[in-house]
């Protein structure tokens, strides 16, 4: 079978592979589209994800495809369901997956990641992490799931109400997605803060964004939301998030930042403002909200999918020769969308 290889940190090879084996618990899926995000771009450059991912290693963590096989004791899909995949595997038995918080498993695995993942014509994955679409689902829409489950874990640590007035700052793929989220959930205002006019104006005439600001040239009010959601990992954009809390607030910082990254807040504010500061760690348990939120409507994921790419062509992207992304897919397998 064809697979991009990771050879190297920023190398990659078109490689022929054996098709995979699967154990007794496993499911063999031809691939249909990988989703590309910023995940891949930190593998590719050698650092971390959600775990560090040692090369050789097919990379693609965003998975759709049509099951080919199952192993023996699979008894949720069969062969030709149409399938996305949660790339993030638990041990069931640390700490804290007895504890019901695997997202914080000691020992988590990933397709994509620590085990060869979508950028290959098929790739295995324990079946309790394949779920079966619905009809309406594209398999084209499809491989970019997982990153919504990613936006509902973080709004399910929230304490969330219709009243509230929300900021999202970041317009790139995360942040359109929880300005969508964030309005499925009921909050009855949603604005964008970001860098790009294009996007910023698209989500304002066609996602129900009430006010956008472009912060190369515009302030963010401050003082003036009820959540804050920080999906650009910079410690500018993370004081700007804390800057923009009225009192009783909540900021999630989703962004991943720098590991060496450290930014500087006023805690006498923090006090004073009763602010509840949130981390968000992968999609635990999140895919069938996922699923659910795309199939009814609730999520035009489809929307933001701006290229669609060949395995020949993640190198270009990744190295930033491909310019204009909102959100990338690879087209891996010929298959109706």
């Amino acid at each position: 079978m064809k697979a991009l290889v990771l050879t190297g940190v920023k190398q990659f090879e078109i490689q022929d592979l054996p098709t995979p084996e699967i154990a007794p618990n496993e499911v063999l899926i031809n691939t249909a589209y990988a989703g590309v995000c910023g995940t891949d771009h930190d593998l590719y450059a050698g650092r971390p994800g959600s775990a560090a991912a040692v090369p050789p290693i097919v990379l693609g963590h965003e998975n759709s495809g049509i099951v080919e096989a199952v192993g023996a004791e699979v008894t949720n899909v069969k062969p030709g369901d149409r399938v996305a995949v949660d790339p993030n595997i638990y041990c069931g038995q640390c700490e804290f997956c007895l504890t019901q918080r695997p997202e914080l498993c000691d020992h988590l695995s990933a397709v994509g990641v620590t085990r060869d993942g979508g950028l290959a014509e098929q790739f295995t994955a324990p079946a309790s992490v394949v779920y079966q679409l619905p009809d309406n689902v594209s398999l084209r829409d499809a491989a970019a799931i997982e990153p919504v489950s990613c936006g509902v874990h973080g709004l399910d640590l929230l304490d969330l109400h219709p009243y509230q007035k929300a900021l999202v700052i970041g317009d790139g793929f995360m942040g359109q997605i929880f300005a969508q989220l964030l309005q499925a959930y009921g909050v009855h205002q949603v604005d964008l803060a970001g860098i790009f006019d294009d996007k910023l104006a698209r989500n304002k005439e066609k996602f129900g964004v009430t006010e956008t600001f472009n912060t190369t040239r515009e302030q963010i009010p401050a003082d003036a939301y009820d959540v804050v959601i920080e999906a650009v990992g910079l410690p500018t954009t993370q004081a700007q998030a804390v800057a923009a809390t009225k009192k009783g607030a909540q900021v999630l910082m989703f962004g991943v930042g720098p590991q060496e990254a450290h930014f500087e807040m006023n805690t006498y504010e923090i006090y004073k403002k009763q602010l509840t500061i949130q981390g968000s760690f992968i999609n635990p348990l999140t895919f069938k909200d996922a699923i659910a939120l795309v199939s009814t409507g609730k999520m035009n994921i489809g929307g933001l999918i701006s290229h669609e790419l060949e395995l020949e062509e993640v190198q270009d992207f990744l190295d930033g020769k491909i310019k204009g992304v909102s959100k990338a897919v690879v087209k891996v397998g010929d298959f109706d969308k």
